[in-house]
């Protein structure tokens, strides 16, 4: 595949399916690319969810933007990333007369969004998952699947590096190189060699997640991210083939997706200042149990592999709303708005969206530059993770 014949540089933060993302579809575009990373690959919030390829459901009724953003994703990933997917689809189920009230919202949601559903009866749902609460009323298949976090990011990136990418884990940003309102570069950390150094750009994108608005503080530049995190729970035992989800409004502990040989409980929500630092409360544990068992009676007489939290990096303004209120859709910030020029913040969305958000921010570089060179992502399939080790 031929790239654009230019000579621009850039730096992306972070090496989560966002920044993994950014990185490839920079590469695709003719950008020279370095990538760093404080921690392992996909050692943040991407390597810390619940795994869910979203497939637009959770969304349809509330928040059909990001519904919308999701279903497309969905399909994309698909066709681009076959070595980091379980396409397994996913169940909506209805337990209560509470939930089937809500059913005809959610069927209409999946029209409106465009996503293929299936509504099944009680007895074709229990026929699929056997470990259904044998109360379950009816329920509505969707094309939900799975992911393996670290997968899906080195798939990404092994793409980027077979264009000439530099991938830097254990390399922490320590501040942002300035030269009068202009970012050109970041000082960094070798976490492993414990070396400091720096790298220059022509543009710097801030992919870090939930410590996004750290890494902007350091170009006195202030971004709206809520970091928002969630218990979930991990369950020894894959007890659901399919992601299983409530047929209702989001809500605590109302979704086991399975992991390999485990079954994930998720989620609840809530809000902290220190994305590195998060109490799990126990209440948020014991919620997990009681709602997971009351889809899947079988998780009451199991016991848990492991609890866990990470927090998402929500789009939001403080005092405004909070948590579930929050949109899962993203943002990208070009802040020659305000006032510094050669700096790009994406954050928010899902790791379903990482591609569009990829694609979103490119978008953004490209103009700044006067560049016209379209994106090719969508249609780019993706080198096996493994490729990642040997380039």
């Amino acid at each position: 595949m031929s790239t654009p014949s230019h000579n621009y540089s850039a730096i992306v933060i972070g090496a989560g399916s966002t920044g993994s993302a950014v990185a490839h579809d920079l590469t695709l575009r003719g950008f020279a690319v370095t990538v760093v990373e404080r921690g392992e690959i996909a050692s943040g919030t991407t390597g810390r969810n619940h795994c869910l390829l979203h497939s637009g459901g959770r969304y349809c009724v509330k928040d059909q933007e990001s519904a919308i953003e999701c279903i497309e994703e969905n399909m994309i990933l698909r066709k681009i990333m076959p070595d980091a997917l379980e396409l397994n689809g996913g169940l909506f189920v209805a337990i209560t007369d509470s939930d089937m009230d809500y059913k005809p919202l959610f069927l209409e949601g999946c029209e409106a969004c465009n996503i293929p559903h299936k509504e099944l009866t009680a007895d074709e749902a229990l026929k699929l998952e056997p470990n259904l609460n044998p109360e379950v009323k009816a329920a509505v298949w969707v094309p939900d699947g799975v992911f393996e976090p670290m997968r899906l990011c080195l798939s990404f990136l092994a793409t980027a590096k077979s264009h000439g990418a530099v991938v830097r884990p254990f390399t922490e940003v320590k501040g942002l190189l300035m030269e009068g309102g202009r970012v050109t570069g970041v000082h960094v950390w070798d976490r492993i060699e414990n070396k400091e150094f720096d790298i220059h750009a022509d543009v710097v994108i801030n992919a870090a997640g939930p410590w996004a608005e750290a890494i902007a503080e350091m170009a006195g530049i202030d971004v709206p991210v809520v970091p928002t995190p969630g218990v979930m729970v991990s369950m020894t035992g894959r007890h659901n083939q399919r992601v299983i989800n409530r047929l209702n409004k989001s809500s605590d502990g109302d979704i086991v997706v399975p992991q390999r040989e485990t079954s994930i409980i998720g989620t609840s929500s809530w809000k902290v200042e220190d994305a590195d630092y998060i109490e799990i409360p126990e209440d948020h544990v014991r919620l997990m149990y009681e709602r997971g068992a009351e889809m899947l009676p079988v998780l009451k007489s199991v016991s848990p592999r492991g609890i866990f939290t990470v927090a998402r990096p929500l789009i939001g303004s403080r005092g405004e709303a909070e948590g579930r209120e929050l949109s899962r859709t993203f943002k990208c910030f070009d802040h020659a708005d305000e006032g510094v020029e050669g700096f790009v913040t994406i954050s928010g969305g899902k790791t379903t969206t990482s591609r569009a958000m990829a694609e979103t921010t490119v978008d953004v570089v490209c103009k700044k530059f006067g560049l016209e060179i379209p994106c090719t992502t969508r249609d780019t399939v993706l080198l096996s993770y493994r490729a990642f080790y040997t380039l």
